[in-house]
């Protein structure tokens, strides 16, 4: 007579709701901006010489991607330079973003992660996935934890198998 023995997925059968935060990350293009090339001599905005670049830029290799306007060399530049670079990028790019292309991860990771319904989770034992192939910055980990705090019953880093209990409600 043969005995068959059922195999149990505890992790499956325990409810925990696994948030994988590489899901939030960015997919479309990128495209760096830098204002370097548009100084004078490499170390100040000319106004005049400014707008008349800006007129020429090909804007159209900005079109539909998210762009990082930043200005890669040590040099004052003024507010309204950037402001500028906005007036043409605003109608075409996807995000504009202040900074380098980190910070555009950044930014874009962190308004994915703004955009869920957080009520979702409510009642729910959540797990938020700790490794993978994609650096996170520990920014959005800050973000994900204080928009389910309220809504969800417990909250934990790492993997369904090993976790790091990080909130539970009383």
């Amino acid at each position: 007579m043969e005995t068959r023995e059922i195999i149990m997925n505890r992790v499956e059968a325990s409810g925990l709701v696994t948030i994988d935060l590489e899901g939030f990350y960015p997919k479309e293009p990128f495209k760096i901006f830098d204002l370097k090339d548009y100084l004078f001599r490499g170390l100040i905005i000319r106004e005049k010489e400014y707008r008349e670049a800006l007129k020429n830029t090909n804007w159209n290799e900005y079109e539909n991607t998210n762009v990082a306007v930043m200005c890669s060399v040590d040099a004052i530049i003024p507010v309204w330079a950037y402001m500028l670079v906005a007036t043409y990028l605003q109608a075409i790019a996807k995000n504009i973003v202040l900074g380098n292309e980190e910070k555009l991860i950044e930014t874009i990771l962190l308004n994915n992660i703004t955009n869920i319904n957080p009520r979702d989770y409510a009642e729910k034992r959540v797990v938020i996935k700790g490794c993978g192939d994609v650096k996170i910055p520990e920014s959005a980990y800050l973000k994900i934890t204080a928009l389910l705090l309220p809504y969800a019953k417990s909250i934990m880093y790492g993997e369904p198998c090993s976790t790091v209990p990080v909130y539970k409600r009383k």
